[in-house]
């Protein structure tokens, strides 16, 4: 007989937990509580998708090396379809600095840290037509999951839900793809299965407006100025999409509430995208012109929850993937690589036991060995950064010795070493994108070697290394864009006052 699997959600996690479990006999249900997207291609479905359920729809999106070599290892003709949709993939040596291509030589591992990146609704349009496709799977759209049915026992069973209009659903397994809105958590809590679960806040607010190049016109040249950058009290970002679009995103510290108020104003949107030298080149009227409103994203949490706390499990025939499990701060863009994984572990738990305890125990294994030490270093980047956001409005403190040589250490000799040497470079992106621990590089006595060599050498001599200043500081910014730079300075010393 075979396995019955009913996935609550089919946005990336519900959709790669298709991907994952498909091929094995298994009949998946994907539960989408959204209408399914209109017909026609990427423009439509950016148009009129309706998404509620997924609230960071028309966000920048990014498939991060790991998540991109998933999918061209274990399913190439997604690849294609993504391809063949507009979607694009961005090289290693995009990265590359004119330092770095003085010397620069293709290594096998260059082809691994390539990004794919578009639209999300064209992601993920593009893969629910691929899910839709794969054998065992379907997937119900306009149907809302209400409730979990829950076996007592110890620990209780889920055996499958409960829809709105009363339909009882039953299923060997449930995996909860809901996301951050899940109400599964609280459901099982209440039927005496809880889920010990460890949040903090991001500290970060988010918005993100779309544009199309005009016809004609092409995107501006590399090299002028970073399309990337934190300034402290604004951090920014262009992502090159599908079809001659590309959206940007601005991150304000959620201490700055001046210029967060602000930002959602289209007009003040685009003039701190001005004031970006790097970015500016890309909203040029003759160039392009916006295709949305300025969509914010808050209330960002990280959030870890733990399945068999003491290696007991706590529930038995559910498991969450995605969001719904491990939340991180979008700014890393791990969350749908993320979800994949989890998916993929989730079905090698599958595919080594019958037993369902046994099942969330290697489950759970994987998700530790795999996710946390990318989770765990996320939220320590997190921590830093908002001490940082804050500290920067209260009257300055001298810093000590330590703090002095650990800054320098980090800006002129971590930063600066890879823009000059193509081997930190390939070291840290593997890194980044989850192709090995994040910290790893960094615990390497020879590449801590080739970092003091170029810190040692001090500004002066690598003067030319030094990336061109990304945007203008606090008050200058505030100031041109209308926003009072003092207003919260005020708030912020009055409260530690």
């Amino acid at each position: 007989m075979s396995e019955r699997v009913l996935v609550i959600g089919a946005g990336m996690a519900g959709l790669w937990t298709a991907m994952a479990l498909a091929g094995g006999g298994r009949e998946i249900t994907l539960l989408d509580r959204d209408p399914p997207p209109p017909e026609g291609g990427a423009d439509a479905a950016f148009d009129g998708w309706n998404r509620r359920g997924v609230g960071h729809l028309r966000h920048s999106h990014a498939f991060l090396a790991r998540l991109r070599t998933l999918v061209r290892d274990r399913h190439p003709k997604l690849l294609d379809d993504l391809l063949a949709a507009g979607c694009r993939e961005l090289g290693f040596e995009g990265s590359l600095t004119a330092k770095h291509k003085e010397a620069y030589r293709p290594a096998p591992i260059d082809s691994d840290l390539a990004i794919l990146t578009s639209r999300r609704t064209t992601l993920e349009l593009v893969m629910r037509r691929y899910v839709e496709q794969l054998p065992g799977v379907t997937i119900r759209s306009e149907t809302f999951v209400k409730d979990l049915r829950i076996t007592p026992g110890t620990p209780p069973t889920v055996t499958g839900v409960r829809l709105e209009d009363g339909t009882e659903l039953t299923a060997d397994l449930v995996v909860d793809a809901a996301g951050r809105t899940s109400q599964a958590p609280e459901q099982l809590a209440a039927a005496g299965a809880e889920i010990p679960e460890s949040s903090e806040a991001c500290g970060v607010i988010y918005f993100t407006r779309h544009y199309r190049l005009e016809p004609g016109a092409e995107e501006p040249a590399r090299g002028a100025g970073s399309t990337t950058g934190d300034l402290g009290y604004l951090k920014f970002g262009v992502f090159p999409g599908d079809n001659g679009c590309f959206s940007i995103t601005l991150c304000a510290p959620e201490v700055e509430e001046e210029i967060r108020k602000a930002i959602v104003d289209p007009e003040v949107f685009d003039a701190i995208c001005r004031a970006l030298p790097g970015v500016a080149p890309w909203i040029e009227p003759t160039r392009t012109r916006p295709t949305s409103k300025v969509f914010g994203m808050g209330q960002l949490q990280s959030r870890w929850r733990e399945l068999t706390p003491e290696g007991r499990p706590v529930v038995l025939g559910f498991a969450p993937v995605g969001d719904s499990l491990v939340r991180t701060n979008p700014l890393y863009g791990r969350g749908c690589s993320f979800a994949a994984v989890s998916a993929h572990l989730l079905a090698d738990a599958l595919t080594a036991s019958a037993d369902p305890a046994q099942r969330l125990i290697a489950y759970r294994a994987g998700v530790e060995r795999e996710l946390r030490p990318y989770y765990d270093a996320m939220r320590q980047a997190d921590q830093g950064a908002i001490r940082r956001a804050r500290a920067a409005l209260l009257p300055p403190k001298p810093p000590s010795l330590k703090a002095r040589l650990a800054k320098s250490f980090l800006e002129d000799g971590v930063a600066i070493a890879m823009r000059e040497d193509v081997e930190l470079l390939r070291a840290f992106l593997r890194g980044f994108h989850m192709l090995e621990h994040p910290q790893a590089w960094l615990k390497r006595p020879s590449n801590i070697a080739r970092i003091v060599r170029v810190w040692a050498r001090g500004k002066t001599r690598n003067a030319a290394l030094y990336p061109p200043k990304g945007g203008p500081d606090r008050t200058e910014m505030l100031q041109a864009v209308g926003v009072s730079p003092t207003a919260d300075m005020d708030r912020v010393r009055a409260e530690a006052a």
